[in-house]
């Protein structure tokens, strides 16, 4: 049985793959708790299969763009019964998956959990209070790690809606570029609180359509996300919409933030799922006619504004969640 930690819980032996700011900030805030870390990082080489030898959990923070190899490599080799808790945020743009998927299309039976939530690394790191959720379809999983991982430093709440707390994680960093776009061009609080709630209806649409439950849109890893990504110069996402509308190109702007900006990447999956979909996403469209290059941050507002005029319809879903019909 593995030893208790200084708060009581059990102390765990964790693998933490990606020592970026993320991972090395989760890895810094679970070895505070009295957990036994040990890391692994691309950039510093060595081989991650070896980390998860012994291991009670594996979290895995690496960038979406590492997922597909890192799946492919590790799959073979991962320890039978070794929980994964994915803290990657995206949609991998050659298969369309979220990261989870990635992993259970390598390994089924992969016991798996996804954590999300407003978590800017840099507060997290400073020691100042945050909240998340712990979403897994094995729910007595999730409430023993959400009781092994919790602390007065980040308090997590658990879920059973892995794809719509993964959906909206993604999600989110496409409306935070939007976000930052918006203040950058001194558009004012109406119009930002216009693009927020619009953005909520985007994401809800896809959560829905991929199969995930229509109330994390509204939990931590959906609306919460959303507040703090799109409200926060500390978000990446944020940083790189305002960087655009300062006027730099994509390429600029990404090298002005100088870390990944998972938001540029997902708005184009996204509307390839949109288009097989049929899905209508007007935020993500404009954002995604951005990445390429093709019009300027005043004319991707401009189109938004001269959509054309329709009721809000707002209804009600069956689980009491409120959807835009209109825009479905």
């Amino acid at each position: 049985m593995p030893p208790l930690a200084h708060d009581g819980a059990m102390s765990l032996r964790i693998a933490v793959l990606g020592l970026g700011a993320w991972g090395d900030t989760l890895a810094g805030l679970l070895q505070h708790q009295g957990h036994r870390i040990q890391g692994w990082s691309r950039s510093r080489g060595g081989d991650p299969a070896a980390v998860l030898q012994g291991a009670d959990l594996a979290l895995v923070a690496i960038a979406m763009a590492g997922v597909p190899e890192l799946a492919a490599r590790l799959a073979p080799v991962w320890p039978s019964g070794l929980p994964l808790l994915s803290c990657s945020k995206g949609i991998d743009h050659a298969s369309l998956c979220t990261p989870s998927q990635l992993w259970r299309a390598r390994r089924p039976d992969l016991p798996l959990l996804v954590l999300s939530g407003p978590n800017l690394a840099a507060e997290l790191a400073a020691g100042l209070p945050a909240a998340s959720v712990l979403a897994a379809d094995d729910a007595e999983l999730g409430r023993r790690l959400q009781h092994s991982l919790s602390s007065d430093r980040l308090r997590l709440y658990t879920n059973t809606d892995p794809v719509g707390t993964e959906v909206a994680g993604a999600l989110k960093n496409v409306m935070a570029i939007a976000a930052g776009i918006c203040d950058g061009l001194r558009l004012g609080a109406n119009a930002k609180a216009s693009l927020l709630c619009r953005a909520l209806v985007e994401m809800g649409t896809v959560i829905q359509g991929l199969g995930g439950s229509p109330a994390s849109l509204y939990g931590l890893a959906g609306l919460g996300d959303l507040l703090a990504t799109a409200c926060s110069p500390l978000s990446r996402n944020y940083r790189f919409g305002l960087a655009l509308a300062e006027g730099q190109g994509c390429q600029q702007a990404l090298a002005s933030v100088g870390a990944t900006v998972e938001g540029a990447g997902t708005a184009d999956a996204v509307l390839r799922l949109a288009a097989a979909n049929h899905w209508h996403l007007p935020i993500c469209a404009e954002v995604a006619a951005l990445m390429g290059g093709g019009i300027s941050p005043d004319q991707a507002v401009r189109r938004l504004m001269e959509r054309d005029l329709r009721a809000e319809n707002l209804a009600l879903t069956s689980s009491g969640v409120a959807r835009d019909d209109a825009a479905a």
